[in-house]
């Protein structure tokens, strides 16, 4: 259903990145006004789509600097655009998607693509500018406690804050600006063990209304991408009934 739009994404030469523009899509006149609103007011431009089909349109006009994505959506779903953008590891456009209560299954699956982010439906307007600039700033390379600019290393991983460059084994890894985030601070912090909660705080810049599955999700999703066995990690481990901790090995 997405083909046409998911091979002419990058088909147009004149894409620009606007750092203050933020796409938001969602087929419900109230939430796209409101939230409109609440972002414009933050200095922010804002750009809107109704459906999943103009969304796609949209950034392949002009790469937005973050999509505040609902997931049910006509024509295109949520999800489908999500896995769209991240299939494209050049187009590292952070994304925090709006979804029901009763969607825990998709928020966690949402995760699992690559979401930065996700809101529950219904939400504070106030609360989600707050998740805009929190993960903007997480895009940026910016977090709490993240540690100096000082390249890591740890055998076959090495990490780069300045190019924001994660390299196993000789190969240059692609990761979302959330998981590079976590990565570092994890690694900044080599045998502390950190609650689930206070990894939001660190990385994502508050806990409050959000699910700890969200961390699960990511050290899950890092482990895939730079540990040789996932089942057996041997830099990001858990701490059972703890949290999680970053082992640098000898």
């Amino acid at each position: 259903m997405i083909g046409s739009p998911r091979t002419k994404l990058m088909a147009n030469s004149q894409i620009v990145t606007d750092l203050g523009d933020i796409l938001v899509v969602d087929d419900e006149a109230s939430v796209v006004e409101v939230v409109s609103l609440y972002l414009q007011r933050e200095g922010f431009q804002v750009r809107v789509a109704r459906n999943g089909r103009s969304a796609l349109e949209a950034i392949r006009d002009k790469l937005p600097a973050l999509v505040v994505l609902d997931l049910m959506l006509p024509e295109v779903d949520g999800l489908a655009i999500l896995q769209t953008l991240r299939q494209h590891a050049d187009l590292d456009i952070p994304v925090i998607m709006l979804t029901a209560r009763r969607q825990e299954t998709d928020r966690i699956y949402g995760l699992e693509l690559g979401a930065d982010d996700y809101v529950t439906k219904p939400f504070s307007p106030a609360e989600l500018v707050s998740r805009v600039k929190a993960v903007l700033r997480r895009s940026a390379g910016v977090t709490l406690n993240g540690g100096g600019e000082r390249p890591l290393s740890f055998g076959d991983l090495s990490i780069d804050p300045k190019s924001r460059q994660v390299i196993v084994r000789g190969e240059n890894i692609e990761l979302t600006a959330t998981e590079f985030n976590l990565l570092h601070f994890m690694a900044n912090h080599p045998r502390q063990v950190f609650k689930r909660d206070q990894l939001l705080e660190n990385v994502w810049g508050f806990s409050e209304y959000v699910d700890p599955s969200t961390v699960t999700v990511h050290i899950r999703r890092l482990r895939e991408k730079i540990e040789a066995d996932p089942g057996s990690p041997l830099w990001l481990l858990t701490v059972w009934g703890v949290g999680y901790k970053f082992d640098p090995g000898t």
